[in-house]
């Protein structure tokens, strides 16, 4: 499978992300928020080469990967390991993941957690922002409708 996803993806590394991660990558950079990747499969899916191949990913202080952990979203376990490595508590956090049951997962622990519809994930990237008390970055979409189905979940 892992070989089968990498095929499928090309070369272009920046065909399996949105492109509205680096603005919000560096939103927050630039606001001194520490920034972490908590994922079930990247480097197993994607390749380890993926990290030297975005450079945004440079930007990432902790990149907890469950291809070297064995520990899976939404087993409690990852998050904490996670807000572990960034000494932080969970209300400390902002949590974005595009699977319910790892939102879920993430309340389940007391992180502020937010759906990213991958259909338009600038109403969750604005969402995660304004938690954190930055400005919003992405034209909103009916932004105050799209913060409420999130939180409604």
């Amino acid at each position: 499978m892992a070989d089968f996803v990498r095929a499928a993806r090309g070369r272009d590394p920046l065909s399996i992300v949105r492109p509205e991660i680096v603005p919000l990558v560096d939103a927050c950079r630039k606001a001194g928020r520490r920034l972490a990747i908590l994922s079930n499969e990247l480097d197993l899916f994607f390749g380890a080469d993926l990290r030297e191949r975005l450079d945004f990913l440079g930007d990432f202080e902790v990149i907890v990967d469950a291809t070297y952990t064995g520990v899976l979203k939404p087993a409690p376990a990852a998050y904490r390991d996670c807000l572990a490595r960034l000494d932080l508590q969970p209300d400390q956090a902002v949590f974005v993941d595009d699977q319910m049951r790892n939102v879920r997962g993430a309340q389940a622990v007391g992180l502020r957690a937010l759906h990213l519809d991958v259909r338009c994930p600038q109403a969750a990237f604005n969402a995660a922002l304004a938690e954190l008390g930055l400005p919003l970055r992405f034209p909103p979409r009916d932004h105050a409708a799209a913060v409420q189905r999130m939180r409604a979940c």
